[in-house]
């Protein structure tokens, strides 16, 4: 009798802890309530600055959801999925963890839209796309990533300061827009997002392959970030040449979050080597 093989298990990168000094915010990130308080002050400060905040954009009942999606497809409801990556630093003892237990050792989740209808609902609410064709300047928002990024209670890893556009394939004239959603209450001890605004504007900075695929520490120490903690349902926009990063999870509470990235419906690529010419070229074949 014929078996089927056992699914390949995909685990991230291990990374060595980086140094307390990256993470240093002295201010927390502003925004707006609701996603109908955004209007021309709102998008002026987003351009200005390279985010913007909406404390209270989804529902408890859509954050529920939400999780439950990521929890069905975690624990194999869907046999046919096959993106969910576990910490690096998991791999020795994942064979000895229980079902409950698996659930914090996966560091991420990808390309899952078309596999649950309740984070597809997520990532095409009507109120977010409508807010994103605002950023974007009136454009229609088409969303080309979606991830869930979790940090398991002391062993999620850092997410090393970088620009998501360093990983995209897409011309650096591009309005790129992430989402960053919180499932789960997100603070600095847990790893919540920490940005510098402004420096959107300042254009690509070098990439290297370090801890990730990440800015050089050396430009980062000394930089006085800003926090983005957020209650579950909050959320941030962020432009996609904005630098940021998560520090390492040090508490004993999980942060779930769900990632997605919008450009104007219809944009074309550009090649691997004009992304690696502006931002370094140690980052073939990187994924975010």
């Amino acid at each position: 009798m014929s078996t089927s093989p056992a699914p390949e298990v995909l685990f991230d990168v291990v990374a060595d802890m980086h140094a307390p000094e990256l993470y240093q915010p002295q201010a927390v990130a502003e925004g707006v309530e609701h996603f109908e308080d955004i209007g021309p002050a709102q998008l002026a400060f987003y351009h200005q600055h390279g985010y913007l905040v909406v404390r209270q954009a989804f529902t408890p009942a859509e954050v529920q959801g939400a999780i439950d999606g990521l929890v069905d497809l975690i624990m194999g409801k869907r046999p046919d999925f096959k993106h969910v990556y576990f910490e690096g630093k998991a791999k020795e003892i994942l064979s000895t963890l229980g079902p409950d237990q698996r659930q914090d050792a996966v560091r991420k989740l990808g390309v899952f839209i078309d596999f649950d209808a309740r984070l597809k609902a997520i990532s095409h609410h009507p109120a977010l796309l409508h807010a994103l064709e605002q950023f974007l300047g009136g454009a229609k928002a088409e969303m080309f990533q979606d991830m869930a990024l979790i940090k398991p209670p002391r062993l999620g890893r850092e997410k090393p300061w970088h620009q998501d556009k360093a990983y995209f394939e897409y011309p650096l004239g591009t309005p790129v827009v992430g989402t960053w959603i919180a499932l789960d209450e997100a603070t600095v001890a847990n790893g919540c997002m920490q940005i510098l605004p402004g420096r959107h504007q300042e254009g690509p900075i070098p990439h290297f392959q370090r801890r990730d695929w990440q800015i050089c520490d050396k430009v980062i120490l000394g930089t006085k970030s800003v926090a983005v903690p957020l209650q579950p349902g909050g959320m941030l926009f962020f432009d996609g040449m904005l630098p940021h990063g998560t520090p390492h999870n040090s508490s004993p509470k999980r942060r779930r979050a769900l990632q997605f990235h919008y450009l104007p419906t219809g944009t074309k690529k550009c090649t691997p080597e004009e992304r690696l010419k502006a931002f370094g070229g140690e980052g073939k074949n990187v994924t975010c």
